[in-house]
C-alpha cells in the first residue's frame, strides 16, 4: 500500500471505516484483478489529494466478511462512507474526476 492508503481488514473495518470521524473511501480489490491494479495509482493520487479523507483498500480474498456485508460481487468496487453509512457506490473502473466529485460532496 502506498503511504496514504490504509489497509482495511475484517478485524479493523468497524473502527477504521464505520467509526471514522470523516469521510472514508474503501476500495474492494484482489491481487488477481487486472482493473483493480489499473486503478491503484489513481487511488494513491486521491489519497494524496484529499488529506481530510481516509482512503484504504480491502483485499476481498483475505477479508471476505466486509465484502459480503456490503454485497460486493464485482471488483473493483469503491464505497464512499460518511458517518458510518455508504454515501456513494462505484463498480468498475471510474474516472478520477468522478471519484473526486463524490469525495468533495461528502467533505462538504
Amino acid at each position: 500500500m502506498a503511504g496514504n492508503v490504509k489497509e482495511f481488514t475484517d478485524s479493523n473495518f468497524d473502527a477504521e471505516v464505520l467509526q471514522a470521524d470523516g469521510p472514508v473511501l474503501v476500495d474492494f480489490w484482489a491481487p488477481w484483478c487486472g482493473p483493480c491494479r489499473q486503478i491503484a495509482p489513481m487511488i494513491d493520487e486521491l489519497a494524496g489529494d484529499n488529506p481530510g479523507v481516509k482512503i484504504g483498500k480491502v483485499n476481498i480474498d483475505d477479508n471476505p466478511q466486509a465484502a459480503q456485508k456490503y454485497g460486493v460481487s464485482s471488483i473493483p468496487t469503491l464505497l464512499v462512507f460518511k458517518g458510518g453509512e455508504v454515501a456513494e457506490t462505484f463498480v468498475g473502473v471510474r474516472p478520477k474526476a468522478q471519484l473526486q466529485e463524490a469525495l468533495d460532496s461528502v467533505k462538504a
